[in-house]
């Protein structure tokens, strides 16, 4: 078993962050929603025509092939170098275009990262661990820039993270998973919740700090989008 009876439902427009543990089969769940595994059971439903954009968890540069970051954007992509430093501003990393991609630091990259899986203008953002080897100050700017993102181009976003405070602040919604849904709902009820506390401490849920957000949606009292899914998971 990887995951076992797991429902989730993401909505445009809304950001989703599924935590849990190491191990719990948060990028197993991620392969399984994207087509790259075939469930045992269950069903998996997309919005018609949907467009997916994906950061995955382990991505990296060999330092021995030189590449500059305006030719890794446009590498299995259709891109001219107009849509391609119109991504870079628009994720903070214009100033990179000419540069290396392995000379880059660990926020840099990320962000380059994120340019790329905005190409195709995708409806449905998968972000695994999209702030690896990014300091913390990175991180919350990081987040900042995701619901950002969101909020201008109207997409979906899933989140996977085992990093706890900034990324709950950042969320409309959380799924706590060990290999079964614990809990889920709005940011505030997942942080207070046993099972969450059982997970990961009771200092980690204590610590747990949300930062005020507004978006220009509707949620349910469950921390939903009052919109219809752009995807739609039940059991596996």
């Amino acid at each position: 078993m990887i995951v076992d009876n797991v429902g989730i439902t993401i909505s445009a427009g809304e950001i989703v962050t599924l935590v849990g543990p190491n191990g719990a089969g948060k990028t197993s769940l991620v392969r399984l929603l994207l087509g790259l595994m075939a469930p045992d059971s269950g069903t998996i439903s997309r919005a018609p025509g949907l467009t997916i954009g994906y950061v995955p968890q382990r991505l990296a540069a060999n330092a021995a092939i030189p590449l500059t970051v305006g030719r890794f954007l446009q590498l299995t992509a259709r891109a001219d170098a107009s849509a391609t430093s119109a991504l870079l501003m628009e994720v903070g990393a214009g100033h990179l275009e000419g540069a290396q991609v392995s000379d880059l630091s660990g926020g840099e990259f990320q962000r380059v990262v994120l340019a790329k899986a905005l190409m195709g203008n995708p409806q449905f953002l998968v972000l695994d661990e999209p702030v690896q080897n990014v300091d913390y100050t990175g991180e919350a700017e990081l987040y900042r820039l995701i619901e950002t993102i969101r909020d201008v181009r109207g997409c979906g976003v899933l989140l996977v993270s085992h990093n706890l405070h900034v990324v709950l602040g950042a969320s409309d919604r959380v799924v706590c998973l060990n290999h079964h849904v614990c809990c889920s709902g709005m940011p505030e009820s997942v942080a207070q919740h046993p099972e969450y506390e059982r997970l990961f401490g009771r200092k980690a849920a204590e610590a747990f700090a949300i930062y005020a957000h507004t978006h220009d949606h509707e949620h349910d009292l469950s921390g939903g989008v009052a919109d219809g899914p752009v995807l739609d998971s039940h059991g596996h």
